[in-house]
């Protein structure tokens, strides 16, 4: 049956104004707004301290209170503050350029091998996003007394290179003659630190000290560090927080000492020749 009465008059929400409700929209630079109060129409150039400047076509600018009283494509907005966006850093801890976006590589057969976990954890952090970038696999050791037949089970090949990174390499320690025996292999590239542990590759005013302590021969090291710098260090729990206290400390390759960032570089260099 035809509505000979018409429909409802208050069907519906009778109260909206013809344009529509004020809606919010972020103030982004280069948006095109018009001022409802002015009619001034020009594009949204500057936003600074609630001021937003519009310019128009004959380049004249005019400054406007961030919030409602604006038309876009004749549509009532209420202009906000755009939400921050993050800001993707340039640069890798390493120092390196950074590459955004990039899917990491299947790894090469070619290795770098590191003596401890803490030395993987800290490699990890400063050329993470190079290495993944490269397709190079980091794995550790738990130490190279073995080291010797481990190189002889992984098979260097001219594809298939070899970097291995030793703690305590000075002249006269255990890691300099296992080393040593390693020297001429073709496709096998040993380097090393002269640091006791990896942990004092660390600069120490990182961890707010002047230095590094000397621990005295028959006292576990890494004790005798947690000790001397007055960390608790009843057993491994506490071991275990103050390297990650350390670790911590680490934010890009500025806070590594030149003779152990020298080494790794060198390492990758050579992993990923070719």
């Amino acid at each position: 049956m035809v509505d000979r009465y018409g429909s409802d008059v208050l069907a519906g929400d009778w109260r909206e104004p013809k344009r529509g409700r004020t809606v919010d929209h972020p103030a982004d630079l280069g948006l095109v707004v018009e001022d409802a109060e002015t009619g001034f129409c020009g594009e949204l150039v500057m936003l600074e301290n609630g001021i937003v400047v519009l310019e128009d076509r004959h380049r004249k600018r005019r400054s406007f209170p961030l919030g409602a009283g604006f038309l876009l494509e004749g549509k009532p907005v209420r202009l906000v503050t755009p939400p921050r966006r993050p800001v993707r850093p340039t640069r890798t801890a390493s120092g390196s350029t950074a590459v955004h976006d990039a899917r990491a590589r299947v790894a090469l057969p070619s290795r770098i091998w590191v003596e401890g976990r803490h030395d993987a954890e800290l490699v990890e952090r400063v050329w993470g996003d190079d290495l993944r970038v490269e397709g190079v696999a980091v794995e550790y050791l738990g130490g190279i007394d073995d080291l010797r037949a481990a190189v002889v089970d992984f098979a260097p090949a001219a594809d298939r290179r070899l970097g291995v990174l030793v703690d305590h390499l000075v002249p006269g320690s255990k890691e300099t003659r296992i080393a040593e025996h390693m020297s001429g292999r073709p496709n096998v590239l040993v380097v090393g630190h002269p640091y006791v542990d990896v942990w004092q590759s660390v600069k120490p005013d990182r961890l707010g000290f002047d230095a590094w302590p000397v621990i005295p021969r028959g006292t576990d090291w890494k004790h005798g560090i947690c000790e001397a710098f007055g960390w608790p260090h009843a057993d491994q729990a506490d071991v275990a927080r103050a390297w990650k206290h350390i670790l911590g400390s680490v934010n890009s390759y500025a806070d590594l000492e030149p003779s152990f960032l020298g080494r790794v570089e060198e390492l990758i260099d050579f992993v990923t020749v070719g």
